[in-house]
């Protein structure tokens, strides 16, 4: 029974009610409690009230951001990366000198969007979020070397300190897979979210071996993990050799084909790679020096010094929904 049903069929009951003797009223209200599912003191009290009154329309709030604000906040969240929203609420003090200075804001637009929370964001760009949803196409295979000798590993991470981190590959094949394209090899540190990507001409162990060489040289940290999936442009002789003349840089890998296992590069390769590149295919030489000038530099500061990251504190189970609880938002620089 909906709300104008029950509001009808109490205005019928209560008409009855005021003109039914002792006993009439008794027998009304047992069929009201019958038909209304409520206790009878419950009844009583609804009867005594008088008829019930009409609903009554409610006033609409007028919009509290105007279409100028929305606007510009699109942009920032275009720009910064399409963060999360915590995030980009985190990101927008930093962000806000460059938006003065490209967007020209009044005061009153920078109030709004300092003012404006989380939730409210999610909701301004709902539908610009939906219309970017794409579906990430993996093309690495799970390899078969030295599966016995390195160790898988299980269980969620509990560091405290920098320097472990996942690694996983991003191919740049478009909608043909043959032949040699572009893969980038992507890094990124547990503890602090700190990414490093190299774009390599293919997943050969030579260039896989020379990238990690290379970013292991540019952290800001000693590395001391890599945690690879089983795919066998890393479980190879080479990246195991590497690892094991260095006992501070322990090699593990993760079960085949569960994602989950790696789950903070899975994520990176979409928010770090994918929104960058797109699924095109690359593969020229040229090609590659230019997207390697990109990480190693200005994408290598934007978002390690001007992209916030939340970590995940604890997980608990309220009835059948799973409630998140994350610390504050920090650059992976802070």
């Amino acid at each position: 029974m909906g709300p104008a049903a029950k509001r009808e069929y109490m205005k019928k009951t209560w008409e009855r009610y005021i003109t039914a003797g002792r006993e009439g009223k008794s027998r009304i209200l047992d069929e009201f409690c019958a038909t209304y599912e409520c206790d009878r003191k419950y009844a009583i009290r609804l009867m005594s009230k008088g008829p019930p009154p009409e609903g009554r329309r409610r006033r609409r709030r007028g919009p509290t951001y105007t279409k100028r604000v929305v606007d510009i906040l699109y942009a920032f969240w275009e720009r910064s990366g399409h963060l999360w929203s915590e995030r980009l609420k985190a990101a927008l003090p930093l962000w806000m000198p460059a938006l003065r200075r490209h967007y020209h804001t009044t005061p009153k637009e920078e109030r709004q969007l300092l003012k404006m929370s989380p939730s409210t964001m999610d909701r301004r760009l709902k539908d610009r979020k939906i219309q970017l949803r794409k579906r990430i196409y993996g093309k690495t295979k799970p390899g078969t070397w030295l599966k016995h000798v390195i160790r898988i590993r299980r269980g969620p991470w509990s560091v405290r300190r920098p320097g472990f981190t996942e690694m996983d590959l991003v191919s740049h094949s478009g909608n043909c897979a043959e032949g040699d394209f572009a893969q980038t090899l992507n890094m990124t540190d547990i503890l602090s979210a700190w990414t490093e990507r190299r774009c390599l001409p293919n997943k050969t162990q030579h260039y896989v071996r020379g990238a990690v060489i290379e970013i292991r040289a540019a952290l800001p940290f000693d590395l001391l993990g890599l945690d690879v999936d089983s795919g066998g442009e890393f479980i190879n002789q080479m990246l195991y050799d590497y690892c094991e003349a260095r006992p501070k840089v322990k090699l593990t890998r993760s079960r085949p084909d569960k994602k989950n296992d790696n789950a903070h590069i899975e994520q990176k390769n979409n928010t770090h790679v994918r929104q960058w590149l797109g699924y095109f295919r690359y593969g020229t030489p040229r090609v590659v020096e230019a997207i390697n000038d990109l990480y190693r530099n200005e994408l290598r500061l934007f978002q390690n010094l001007f992209q916030p990251s939340v970590r995940l504190k604890k997980k608990t189970q309220v009835g059948s929904r799973t409630r998140r609880v994350y610390d504050d938002p920090r650059t992976p620089l802070d």
